[in-house]
């Protein structure tokens, strides 16, 4: 069976994010989406809440497993015994911060492999940030994000 885990902070879950794991689901046997704690950020969403927005989002996928992590990227792909980590890339800019995280990653544990996708034409723009900053001016953010992600943000920020 090969395994890939797609790790990220996912605040909020994108059809950006989607999309990769429809891809991948296509790819590997398993995927599995792995919401991490980032203490850098300050999220709008709990671990929980993302994990739970993530599985709602992707039900329709049989291969799809959610799970949540702290600590170390190389040791989640241990633990969950990933055969590789999957990331995205939308712009160049994203490319040089993602070859030195595996470039790390790699050299901490060696057959930790990751693999690059490139997103879609047409998601290629979306970021959690982005969303998270038309939503808080009020802007019209649900075409960014699958509809029950939508709905949690309107909650959250009650309007």
């Amino acid at each position: 069976m090969k395994r890939v885990l797609y790790p990220g902070s996912f605040d909020p879950f994108t059809i950006g994010h989607f999309d990769l794991v429809a891809r991948a689901c296509k790819l590997f046997d398993e995927v599995i989406v792995g919401v991490a704690v980032n203490p850098g950020k300050n999220p709008l969403f709990t671990l929980q809440e993302r994990a739970d927005l993530i599985a709602a989002s992707c039900k329709d996928f049989a291969n799809v497993k959610v799970v949540s992590f702290e600590g170390l990227l190389i040791d989640a792909v241990q633990n969950l015994k990933a055969d590789a980590v999957l990331r995205g890339l939308r712009a160049f800019s994203d490319f040089e911060y993602e070859l030195q995280m595996a470039l790390t990653n790699r050299s901490m544990l060696d057959s930790c492999e990751t693999i690059f996708m490139m997103p879609n034409a047409n998601t290629s723009f979306i970021s959690s940030h982005m969303v998270k900053e038309i939503a808080f001016l009020h802007g019209k953010f649900e075409p960014y994000v699958p509809a029950s992600v939508a709905d949690a943000i309107h909650k959250k920020l009650e309007f």
